[in-house]
């Protein structure tokens, strides 16, 4: 039976592949930590009556995800001392780092932004580089757990498990902030319950990293060349240690980038820049969302009841959508669809500026955020998955993942200001307006990849 035949044989039973179901464990344990240092935090401060220009400048805590391509190759090719000789050295990694996640996330419930700011923001900075060191190994593992075939359904399933992690870190939290401390006003001790739970479900991608196996990766060839490298280091004179970590450092750190500008020549710098923007509308616009439910007068209940119902529903009809369009079009067609969604999400929260506290409003906003959050990350996940290399996927796609994020959360810093000067309808409108570039450069890219392909059928 044909590729093909056999993926529209399997249709939605691919979602029941015990590979599929694990990437929805391990989607889980990924999403969860990210809104624990960024939107939920930021509900939180402002109920402490921090400040929203400090909300701004305190999201630049989650730069920690911008910027782990720098130590991706240690985790691509250096093992954690006695984890990694016991579970292998993609679960090494994954379980050294959730349990550092579990660690701090205790360290920021026993915080109190009105009388330990600082501490708070300590323990939310290690937060966030254990989870991005988490997400670096998860997301290798998911490149190297399964063919092609599988990825756009892995994908999805590892943005359902993703998605709903960050609805029990955002609509979850707030709900069990509001139960154990006060739905209405500001209580230290619902917040410090709400965190504690958090961490203890970070034992959902523990338990799950403990139970997997390790994947069969053939590194042979880039082992061969790391040999090669030190053995001439050491035929010109170089002391053996020098020798040796100038050719690991070769293999982890600069073989990985050679070899995709080798691959993709002047397009990589476009691809690079669509990265870069693609999330750009999300991410920006997502700093301000809860300060601005509370804002407009909406209660944590009335929040997290939204999300959990609304949200839950349009975040997995999202995600499986996102890989069932994936499969059957072009990706790069689902991605302009997802940043034409993500714009209109956001003109959705402009006119939800006038319209004051709306319940019925706040339902169709956070639907339809879900919703195309779901079908853009289904498409995003899938397209920087198939631009990796097996031999680098670590450390390649925590460079494609870092830049996805860098450069939209530097921006999202200043969110805080910008509402402070001109207020949210014109900050929900400029949002909007940022993102649209986004579908310049993919269509740039595709006709760029026409071009490619046409020449090497000729050249052929």
């Amino acid at each position: 039976m044909s590729q093909s035949l056999e993926d529209k044989r399997l249709g939605w039973r691919v979602y029941l592949e015990k590979k599929v179901l694990i990437m929805l464990a391990l989607g889980f344990s990924s999403g969860l930590p990210i809104l624990l240092v960024f939107g939920t935090l930021s509900f939180w401060l402002r109920e402490a009556e921090v400040s929203r220009t400090d909300i701004g400048f305190f999201s630049w805590v989650a730069l920690a995800y911008g910027f782990k391509w720098i130590w991706s190759p240690l985790i691509d090719r250096f093992p954690v001392p006695l984890l990694s000789r016991l579970l292998g050295r993609r679960r090494g990694w994954m379980v050294f780092s959730q349990l550092l996640i579990i660690a701090s996330l205790y360290g920021m419930a026993i915080s109190n932004p009105q009388v330990d700011l600082i501490q708070l923001a300590i323990f939310a900075v290690i937060v966030a580089f254990s989870s991005a060191s988490q997400d670096i190994v998860i997301d290798a593992y998911r490149i190297e757990m399964a063919s092609e075939r599988l990825q756009a359904a892995l994908a999805a399933a590892y943005m359902t498990g993703y998605r709903l992690a960050m609805i029990m870190a955002g609509a979850g939290a707030m709900a069990l902030a509001a139960w154990f401390g006060s739905d209405t006003e500001y209580n230290a001790h619902g917040w410090q319950v709400a965190y504690f739970s958090m961490a203890g479900l970070m034992l959902v991608g523990l338990i799950t990293a403990l139970c997997i196996h390790e994947p069969s990766i053939d590194s042979s060839a880039v082992d061969n060349i790391e040999r090669q490298m030190r053995q001439q280091l050491l035929d010109k004179g170089i002391p053996a240690l020098p020798a040796r970590l100038t050719a690991w450092f070769y293999t982890a750190a600069v073989l990985p980038f050679q070899d995709f500008f080798t691959r993709y020549g002047r397009e990589a710098l476009l691809i690079l820049v669509l990265i870069g923007t693609y999330r750009i509308s999300d991410v920006v616009m997502g700093v301000m969302a809860n300060a601005f439910y509370v804002d407009m007068g909406f209660s944590k209940t009335e929040v997290a009841s939204v999300s959990k119902v609304y949200g839950v529903i349009m975040t997995l009809l999202g995600a499986g959508l996102g890989g069932i369009l994936v499969s059957k079009f072009k990706t790069l067609r689902i991605l302009a669809l997802g940043a034409i969604l993500a714009a209109s999400t956001n003109i959705l929260f402009m006119i939800f500026t006038y319209m004051g506290n709306s319940l019925t409003m706040l339902t169709l906003v956070i639907s339809v955020d879900n919703l195309s959050a779901g079908i853009a990350t289904a498409a995003f996940i899938t397209y920087m998955s198939s631009l990796t290399n097996v031999a680098f996927s670590a450390t390649q796609y925590a460079l494609f993942s870092s830049i996805m994020l860098l450069f939209p959360k530097f921006i999202a810093g200043f969110s805080g200001v910008f509402v402070d000067n001109f207020g949210y309808n014109v900050f929900f409108f400029s949002t909007a307006l940022i993102g649209l570039p986004v579908l310049m450069l993919i269509y740039a890219v595709s006709r760029h990849q026409k071009v490619s392909v046409q020449t090497r059928s000729e050249v052929t």
